[in-house]
């Protein structure tokens, strides 16, 4: 008969349970870097890179929702990928004060500053929090030079420079200002129409026209996450209503937030700038010259006079030679009817729109 072979125990696999919660979208792979973020983004990849830290602190400053809790993330990834044992801790300022708050109250401190002095990596999150709270300043600047003193790794952030932190002590902005400071810059209008262009390769069905990507890029500039979050918006009522996704439905989707971050364009900048981009005058766009070189821009005008300002279509006429309201309905149809059909026109209109809205 054959022998059966002898099964042996299988050992259980460990698993670590002192893992910090990261999002697994916030990766170095997945950050768009341009001028804005450069110096940043690169000071994040250095000081996650094996080996002995070339720099510590890491001090990352910038406005809300501008990528800093990103760039943490991404830090903790990479250091995890590289050093698996590796023992990581991130928390807010908030956290770190509640915690150590805590354990004064419990009478075990010990234990507070052994988990943070122990850790490999440590990322504090929203500095500017701890400010004017005395006790909480007196822990966290011996946690600096404990956690920076014994080779480790240590990253910090908070939404404006050391030296701007109001009510922080001078010792703790100085030790801060010993390592390395990195700011994160608002993103302008490439970098957040970059952003849109890698977010939507992430979507289960990525057909967002690109002239709703240059809007939501051209409109919302206050932070990437407002930035993000827009599209998600857009994309996610596109698929519960079923409707397609055009310029006309990422507008009616985002109505107030498109509205309130909207620069007032007056008719007058667009008849400047058509003229100016299709080498005519601006008298010409006024005129009652119909030739095609001046007729077709004049129209485009219109068009974007109609979308980007809230005079009414009379109002509009009248701004072009005191032309009758049908003449705009007219125009608004053909340019919209020739972004279908014809690639020089809708081009032509991107730019435009681009400048117009930026």
């Amino acid at each position: 008969p054959e022998a059966v072979a002898e099964s042996l125990p299988i050992a259980p696999v460990a698993v670590r349970t002192d893992l910090p919660t990261l999002d697994p979208r916030y990766t170095f792979e997945r950050f768009v870097v341009d001028g804005a973020n450069r110096v940043a983004f690169n000071a994040a990849m250095t000081i996650a890179a094996p080996g002995p830290p070339r720099f510590s602190p890491l001090f990352i400053h910038g406005g809300t929702g501008q990528g800093k809790t990103h760039l943490m993330h991404a830090i903790a990834h990479a250091f995890l990928a590289a050093r698996p044992d590796a023992r990581i801790l991130c928390m807010s300022a908030e956290r770190f004060m509640f915690d150590f708050v805590s354990a004064m109250r419990s009478k075990d401190t010990h234990s507070f500053k052994t988990r943070l002095r122990s850790a490999d990596l440590l990322i504090i999150d929203d500095l500017q929090f701890i400010a004017g709270k005395d006790a909480t300043q007196e822990e966290f600047f011996h946690t600096i030079n404990e956690v920076v003193g014994a080779g480790k790794r240590l990253v910090i952030a908070a939404d404006r420079c050391p030296q701007a932190l109001d009510g922080v002590e001078p010792r703790i902005v100085s030790r801060l200002s010993a390592g390395l400071v990195a700011d994160i810059k608002s993103a302008d209008l490439p970098l957040r129409r970059a952003i849109l262009a890698r977010k939507v390769v992430d979507l289960p069905d990525p057909r967002v026209p690109e002239d709703v990507l240059d809007l939501l890029a051209a409109r919302i500039h206050q932070s990437v996450r407002e930035l993000e979050g827009a599209l998600n918006r857009v994309v996610a009522y596109a698929s519960l209503t079923g409707d397609r996704i055009d310029l006309d439905f990422a507008i009616q989707t985002l109505g107030d937030s498109l509205r309130g971050a909207q620069r007032r364009v007056t008719i007058e900048e667009i008849q400047k700038l058509v003229s100016a981009h299709f080498e005519l005058k601006p008298l010409d766009l006024v005129s009652a010259r119909r030739s095609r070189a001046v007729a077709r821009p004049r129209q485009i005008a219109m068009y974007l006079s109609k979308r980007l300002t809230t005079r009414s279509l009379p109002e509009i006429g009248r701004k072009f030679g005191g032309r009758d309201h049908s003449t705009v309905i007219h125009a608004v149809r053909k340019v919209e009817e020739l972004r279908d059909t014809d690639r020089d026109v809708d081009a032509a209109v991107r730019v435009l729109l681009r400048e117009l809205e930026a």
